[in-house]
């Protein structure tokens, strides 16, 4: 690969919320091994073979740039990141046009049982600007979700509130690839108070 050829895939990693139920404390702040959770989901990205990391930022986001070292991501700002992780899929892939990237591979901040596995056979199924593919979980479509640049206005119409592209799947349901990883990996999510005993 060339310098100036940039790779297909690019991560796009959500980590704008505010952790309202967590008592207002930013997802992307949380410890997890001893550092920043954003920063051990981008090295997930980056460890899954992703060579161009895009994270959107939101709560908190200065704290965010100071306390984790993300050094090697492009940082995109979402200043309505409280509306919802559509602004912030909406902001993530806009700050993707022009860079030559043809899907975007999306992860969340706060599911930390998904592995550097189940995102590298995500990335594997990826085949053209048309691809949309999503890990499934016993059969049951979760994250990481990647979309093909072809789809990307479609989703952008319709990422409103905390939907993200929830509206924009079930319409085109037919024609998602799942990738089963449930071997390899737990979705879990870190919504509460309880969930924090997932983290190490």
């Amino acid at each position: 690969m060339t310098e100036k050829q940039a790779p297909p895939v690019a991560g796009l990693l959500l980590a704008a919320g505010g952790g309202r139920r967590l008592g207002g404390r930013p997802k992307a702040l949380l410890p997890h091994r001893g550092r920043p959770l954003v920063e051990h989901a981008a090295g997930v990205l980056r460890t899954a073979g992703l060579t161009r990391v895009h994270v959107v930022l939101g709560a908190r986001a200065a704290a965010v740039r100071e306390q984790a070292d993300l050094g090697d991501c492009v940082l995109v700002e979402n200043p309505d990141w409280a509306d919802g992780m559509g602004s912030s899929l909406r902001a993530g892939l806009d700050s993707l046009a022009g860079t030559g990237a043809r899907a975007a591979l999306v992860s969340l901040v706060d599911q930390p049982g998904i592995g550097p596995e189940a995102v590298a056979r995500v990335l594997a199924a990826y085949e053209a600007e048309t691809s949309l593919v999503s890990a499934a979980y016993d059969g049951v479509r979760g994250h990481p979700v990647l979309f093909g640049a072809a789809h990307w206005a479609g989703i952008a119409a319709t990422a409103t509130g905390d939907q993200g592209a929830r509206a924009y799947l079930k319409e085109h349901r037919g024609s998602i690839g799942l990738v089963e990883c449930g071997d390899v990996a737990q979705p879990y999510d870190i919504d509460t108070e309880a969930d924090l005993s997932h983290l190490e």
